[in-house]
C-alpha cells in the first residue's frame, strides 16, 4: 500500500500538508473552497481549475524515486502480489510497474472518458490539451474529456475489489508513506490474516500501527526515501537497487530528448 509519502521526494505535493499540500495552495485556482477542484458538480460547472491542476500533475513532469524502484525491484523478483496506490501521478508505471500488477485506487490519468457519450480513450490523447491550457473535448460528441481520476463521491475502480482476493493471500504487507486517513484505502491495512507482518515506512504511526498494534508490526519511521533505502541494504539488495535506477534513468533521459 502507497501513499502520497512515496512521490513527495519527487517533488510532488501531497494533498494534505499545512502550508506545502495542495489544499492549501489552491488560491491561484480560484474555486470557493479547496475540495471543489475534485467535485464532479463544480467541474462540470467549471472544469478549467481542474484541468489547471492536471497540468501540474500529469505524467512526465516529475520522475520515479528509491521507493518507486523499490517497489519494481519487489516485481522483478516475483514477489510483488500487487501495489495499492493512492496517487494519480503514474510515477509507479514510469518506475515499470506493470498495470496488471497496479490498483491505481483513486485512478489514473493514463486513460480517459468522454462525460457526455462515455467513449474511453488512452490519457496521452489529450497530453496535448493539458499542457496548451486547453479543456479536452470529445473528437465524436464534443463533450469534455476528463481524465479517470476518482472524485469525490464517485466509485472507486473496478479493480480495487480485487483486494477481496489480494489480501487474504499476502504473507507480507508494506506500508509505504500514507496517512491511511482516507476510507476505503486505509481499511486495507487491516484486511491481511493477523499472521501476517505488516511494514510500515512512514513519517509517523498511522492507523492501527497507532492505536490497534500486532505483535509482528514493524515501523521505520522518519524520511520515506531513507527508510526504504535502510532495507534495502539489509536485505542485500544495494547493487541490483543501484543498477535498475542507473538503466531506468537513462531510458527516461533518452525519451526527453
Amino acid at each position: 500500500m502507497a501513499g502520497a509519502g512515496i512521490s513527495t521526494p519527487s517533488g510532488i505535493p501531497d494533498f494534505r500538508s499545512p502550508g506545502s499540500g495542495l489544499y492549501s495552495n489552491l488560491e491561484q485556482y480560484d474555486i470557493p473552497y479547496p475540495e471543489a477542484i475534485f467535485e464532479l458538480g463544480y467541474f462540470f460547472v467549471n472544469p478549467k481549475p481542474f484541468f489547471m491542476l492536471a497540468k501540474e500533475l500529469y505524467p512526465g513532469n516529475y520522475r520515479p524515486n528509491s521507493a518507486h524502484y523499490f517497489l519494481r525491484l519487489l516485481h522483478d523478483k516475483g514477489l510483488l502480489l500487487r501495489l495499492y496506490t493512492q496517487n494519480i501521478d503514474g510515477l509507479e508505471r514510469v518506475a515499470g510497474i506493470p498495470p496488471d500488477r497496479l490498483v491505481e485506487a483513486h485512478g489514473t490519468f493514463a486513460t480517459a472518458t468522454c462525460t457526455v457519450c462515455q467513449r474511453n480513450f488512452p490519457g496521452e490523447d489529450f497530453r496535448g490539451d493539458v499542457m496548451g491550457d486547453r479543456i479536452p473535448r470529445c473528437p465524436v460528441c464534443t463533450g469534455v474529456v476528463k481524465p479517470d481520476i476518482v472524485f469525490f463521491g464517485e466509485q472507486l475502480p473496478q479493480r480495487f475489489l480485487l483486494h477481496l482476493t489480494d489480501f487474504p493471500m499476502a504473507d507480507l504487507l508494506f506500508v509505504i508513506g500514507t496517512s491511511l486517513e482516507v476510507e476505503p484505502f486505509a481499511s486495507l491495512a487491516g484486511a491481511v490474516r493477523s499472521s501476517v507482518p505488516r511494514v510500515l515506512i512512514n513519517r509517523e504511526l498511522v492507523g492501527p500501527f497507532a492505536w490497534q498494534q500486532r505483535h509482528n508490526d514493524v515501523a521505520q519511521l522518519g524520511d520515506v526515501v531513507g527508510g526504504v533505502e535502510k532495507l534495502v541494504e539489509l536485505l542485500g539488495w544495494n547493487e541490483e537497487m543501484q543498477t535498475l535506477i542507473q538503466k531506468e534513468k537513462e531510458k527516461l533521459d533518452a525519451k526527453d530528448k
